[in-house]
């Protein structure tokens, strides 16, 4: 556990430390304690345990959380913190206050039916479950000294759909909610004793922000720039990432360092080749997609796609409750809209819908549309991963069927399952039963709501003079040993900082 007094300013990073997940950064001063982020972790199993590893810091004690996008792997600990103890506010952008409620409501409701199915398990299989659970307990008290890295990229293909026991409780994320402040763009408000935060639009997703905290010890005054997750300039949607020009500490995500993203014709061009594809063989379209963001994104090119006449009308199944509620939120917040979206509503178009598209919202018509669905029928559902939710079904059904086509339109972060499909897996291990891949996999890059190396080097290339520090993070560990050079060479003192390390910021 930290103290709660020391001589310097410090951070801690408690997540998204050599992986791209679990994003937690404790900002500690002679006066206040703040959390940037405070996300879950996902992907492997290994990365999932670490979820229930005890905080490095006693909830209580801390003064705030600054949000930077309503993510889960940002947002998804929130409520375990507060029930915990936390009790101050949660900062965000009004977008991002209302996603959040959208995802850590979401997020409990899941963790509550997989605790109640673990259950059902355990009552009719006392023996099995009470392996498991002794296994899952010698496994968390290892995590922490493990080298959780290298269990990530070790782990097999493998997607389990059961928790032991909800982190939280659907009344416990509701509690959380209460807890959440929206801010504007560009104000710079104080949000602990001594401790201000500026949020700026990241070009994510709705609502995502870089934040500049400026943090005032008896060291002086210091500025910690936040990338959060940095989008990507001239995309659909939403505005660009704002330009930083200067900072004394750097923290900047580094999901795809060493890649270069397709350019945008030909991720468009790519995804209608698939739905045409699909269409001739009397097929499935089936596409991992996060709800918030991603979803939105593929939904507006199919639409353009559509209208322009380069696609067949193929039904669409948007199975992800919470992608519908994300998309109504998205055209509350139109000022957040770059100037074509914004044109596009000027002329009454409806740049977020498809034409006749099904929202899927019963778990049972979900399970129904892979036995039964009228052929040929795109599906677009979370997460995009495959690490949970009604993707994971959809995979297991029909991964053995040479007529599907996995359609991968987002990072795949290591140790998941989707990656190992991506990578070209030929057997995989859903729910405990081996599966044997049949169906095609397909990956686009170019609809990434992340920056690519060229973009991520861009965007440094606006600080007018190096901060003292940058520290990359949201990275998994080949993706930062490309990245980190390329930042050197750019002038910038760099390090690379592991999971629960603190660094003092002088």
């Amino acid at each position: 556990m930290l103290a709660r007094h020391h001589a310097q300013m410090r951070l801690t990073f408690l997540g998204a430390a050599q992986t791209v997940t679990g994003s937690q950064y404790l900002l500690e001063t002679d006066r206040a304690r703040v959390l940037v982020d405070c996300g879950m972790f996902q992907g492997s199993p290994h990365d999932v345990l670490r979820n229930r590893v005890r905080f490095a810091y006693e909830p209580k004690a801390i003064d705030a959380v600054l949000l930077t996008h309503a993510h889960l792997d940002h947002c998804g600990l929130i409520p375990h913190v507060s029930a915990l103890g936390f009790g101050g506010p949660v900062y965000a952008t009004r977008g991002t206050v209302e996603l959040t409620r959208l995802v850590l409501l979401d997020s409990a409701k899941l963790q509550e039916e997989f605790a109640a199915k673990h259950q059902r398990f355990a009552r009719k299989h006392p023996d099995r479950a009470a392996v498991e659970d002794r296994a899952a307990a010698a496994e968390l008290a290892a995590a922490t000294d493990e080298d959780a890295e290298r269990a990530t990229r070790d782990a097999p293909p493998e997607a389990l759909t059961y928790l032991r026991e909800p982190l939280y409780t659907t009344a416990n994320a509701t509690t959380a909610l209460d807890q959440c402040t929206g801010l504007e763009y560009g104000v710079e408000t104080e949000i602990a004793p001594g401790v201000t935060a500026t949020y700026l639009d990241a070009g994510h997703i709705l609502g995502s922000a870089i934040i500049r905290v400026r943090a005032r010890d008896n060291g002086g005054d210091r500025t910690i720039v936040f990338s959060g997750d940095l989008g990507r300039p001239n995309t659909p949607i939403i505005r660009d990432p704002t330009p930083v020009r200067d900072g004394d500490y750097l923290l900047v995500e580094s999901t795809y360092g060493g890649r270069t993203h397709e350019p945008q014709e030909d991720a468009i061009r790519m995804l209608g080749e698939c739905v045409s594809a699909v269409q001739g063989a009397t097929g499935v379209l089936l596409m991992p997609s996060f709800a918030i963001g991603r979803t939105q994104e593929v939904v507006y090119e199919l639409d353009r796609l559509l209208s322009a006449g380069t696609i067949p009308h193929v039904p669409l199944y948007l199975d992800s409750p919470m992608a519908g509620g994300a998309t109504e939120i998205y055209r509350k917040y139109a000022e957040y809209f770059d100037d074509e979206t914004r044109a596009l509503l000027a002329k009454a178009e409806a740049p977020l819908d498809y034409p006749g598209a099904v929202m899927v919202t019963d778990a049972q018509a979900s399970q129904d549309l892979d036995a039964s669905g009228p052929r040929p029928f795109i599906v677009v559902a979370s997460n995009g991963m495959i690490t949970g939710g009604r993707i994971v079904q959809h995979t297991k059904a029909l991964i053995g069927d040479p007529a599907m086509t996995l359609l991968f339109v987002g990072y795949q972060g290591e140790g998941t399952l989707g990656a190992q499909l991506q990578q070209g897996a030929k057997q995989v291990r859903i729910d405990g039963q081996d599966l044997d891949v049949a169906c095609q996999v397909r990956s686009i890059s170019g609809f990434s709501a992340h920056a690519d190396e060229p973009e991520l080097l861009a965007w440094l290339r606006n600080f007018s003079i190096a901060p003292k520090l940058t520290f990359i993070v949201h990275g998994d560990p080949a993706a930062q040993i490309a990245f980190e050079p390329k930042v050197k060479a750019l002038g910038f003192a760099t390090k690379v900082p592991r999971w629960r390390e603190t660094v003092e910021l002088a």
